[in-house]
C-alpha cells in the first residue's frame, strides 16, 4: 500500500467519536454512566414531524433520487421560518440551499472558497470542525479570542493590528458553542463592518438561536451583511432532529450557486420523507419554541446546582444548549473530567478540545432528563 493522503495527517479523529467508544464500553461493562457531555437532544420531534415522514414513506415514488436543491416546498418553508423568526426575507429559489446538516455545509463552503495557503479566522474556543475542515482543504487556521464578559465579542482590535491580507473566511457562531456567549446585534454590526473593510467572507453558524435565547438573531438581518456574509442553520437542536441531518445555507445567490457546484458532486439529494418532516417542523409555530424554552430552563437550573456542588463558576446570562464552567484553582479540567467519569460515572467535556482558551474549563450538556441530572447531583458528596 502506498499510504494515505497527506491531508489525513493534519487532523485527528473527532473527540466525541473516540471518547464515546470508551463511554459506551463503560456502559457495556455495567457502569451507570450519565452522559452530560454530548449535545445531542434527547427530546423527540413533534408528532407532526414523524407523521409527515411516515406518510411520505408509504408512497412508492418517494424513494427515488431527489433534487440537489431540495423540493420547492422545503425552500419555501425555510424562507417562511426566516421571515417569522429573524425578520429576514429570502428568495427561496436562489438564496436558500438545504443541506444534510450544517456540518456538511462547513465542508462545502470551505471547498468552495478556500485555496491552499488561504487563512481562516476561527474562534478560540470554538467548534473543532471549523479548524479540521480548514486544514483538510490545505488552508491555515488562525485563531482569535473572545471576550466572554462582553457577550463573546471578538478581539477586533487585536485582529486589526495583525496581517489580514491572506484571510478569506471568518467563522463566527452566536449563541456561541461551547461557551454560550449570546452575542448581540451590535457585535454582528461590528463584524459586518470589519468584513467589509478587509474583504473577508463572514460565515455565521447559527444552530442555537432558539435555545435559551431572548432574541433569535440572524446575521442576514444586519444592514450590509448580504454583501459579505452567509449563514448556516440546522434543525438538529431547535427541533430535536440531530439524526435527521437537515441543515440549510442562506445568503447571496451567486455564492449559493457556487456552493451547489460542490454539493451536487457530493450527494444525490435528501430523502423526500425527511424533507417533508423538515417542512412540518419549520411550520410548528411559536408554541414549540416556548415549550422547549421551559424544558431547558429547568434543566439548566439543575446543572447550575451540579456545578455549584463541584465548586465551578459560570455565567447565568448565557444562551444555547450548554453550561460553560471554570474549574477552580488547585485542580485541572482533565482531573475533574476523569474523576467524574471513573469515580462518579458522570461524563462531561473538557474545554481544551475546543481550543487553547478552553483550558481550565469544562462543558455540561443540557441534553439529559431532569431525573438524570438530579441523580448526578446526588452522586456528588460535598
Amino acid at each position: 500500500m502506498k499510504g494515505f493522503a497527506d491531508r489525513i495527517s493534519t487532523v485527528e479523529e473527532y473527540y466525541f467519536s473516540a471518547k464515546l467508544r470508551e463511554v459506551n464500553q463503560l456502559i457495556a461493562d455495567g457502569k451507570p454512566i450519565i452522559n452530560l457531555g454530548i449535545g445531542s437532544p434527547d427530546l423527540a420531534p413533534d408528532k407532526k414531524v414523524t407523521e409527515a415522514l411516515k406518510s411520505t414513506a408509504d408512497h412508492p415514488q418517494a424513494h427515488g433520487y431527489q433534487t440537489y436543491i431540495g423540493i420547492p416546498e422545503l425552500r419555501a418553508s425555510i424562507a417562511h421560518y426566516y421571515a417569522e423568526s429573524y425578520g429576514v426575507n429570502l428568495n427561496p429559489a436562489k438564496e436558500i440551499l438545504p443541506m444534510m446538516g450544517s456540518k456538511e455545509a462547513i465542508m462545502h463552503l470551505s471547498m468552495t472558497f478556500l485555496n491552499p495557503g488561504d487563512q481562516v479566522l476561527i474562534p478560540d474556543p470554538g467548534y473543532p470542525t471549523y479548524a479540521s475542515v480548514t486544514k483538510l482543504v490545505g488552508a491555515e487556521a488562525v485563531y482569535y479570542s473572545l471576550d466572554l464578559a462582553k457577550k463573546g465579542r471578538p478581539n477586533l482590535e487585536e485582529l486589526e493590528n495583525s496581517d489580514l491580507s491572506k484571510v478569506k473566511i471568518m467563522w463566527i457562531n452566536y449563541p456561541h458553542m461551547p461557551t454560550g456567549a449570546p452575542g448581540s446585534r451590535e457585535i454582528l454590526k461590528e463584524l459586518v463592518a470589519f468584513a467589509q473593510k478587509h474583504d473577508i467572507i463572514l460565515l455565521h453558524d447559527n444552530p442555537y438561536s432558539h435555545i435559551l435565547t431572548k432574541e433569535p438573531i440572524s446575521i442576514l438581518s444586519i444592514p450590509g451583511a448580504n454583501e459579505v456574509a452567509m449563514e448556516l442553520n440546522s434543525l438538529s437542536k431547535t427541533f430535536n432532529m440531530p439524526g435527521w441531518r437537515v441543515g440549510m445555507l442562506l445568503g447571496r445567490a451567486d455564492w449559493i450557486s457556487e456552493v451547489l457546484k460542490v454539493k451536487s458532486n457530493m450527494d444525490s439529494g435528501m430523502f423526500l420523507g425527511i424533507q417533508k418532516g423538515a417542512i412540518a417542523a419549520l411550520n410548528l409555530g411559536e408554541s414549540w419554541f416556548s415549550d422547549l424554552e421551559h424544558v431547558y430552563q429547568s434543566r439548566r437550573k439543575l446543572v447550575w446546582k451540579l456545578a455549584d456542588k463541584l465548586g465551578l463558576s459560570y455565567s447565568t446570562t448565557d444562551s444555547g444548549l450548554f453550561v460553560w464552567c471554570k474549574v477552580p484553582d488547585g485542580k485541572t479540567a482533565d482531573e475533574l473530567v476523569d474523576e467524574l467519569l471513573y469515580e462518579k460515572n458522570i461524563f462531561i467535556t473538557p474545554g481544551k478540545i475546543f481550543g487553547s482558551q478552553g483550558e481550565g474549563y469544562v462543558r455540561f450538556s443540557l441534553c439529559m432528563p431532569e431525573f438524570k441530572i438530579l441523580e448526578a447531583i446526588n452522586r456528588i458528596k460535598i
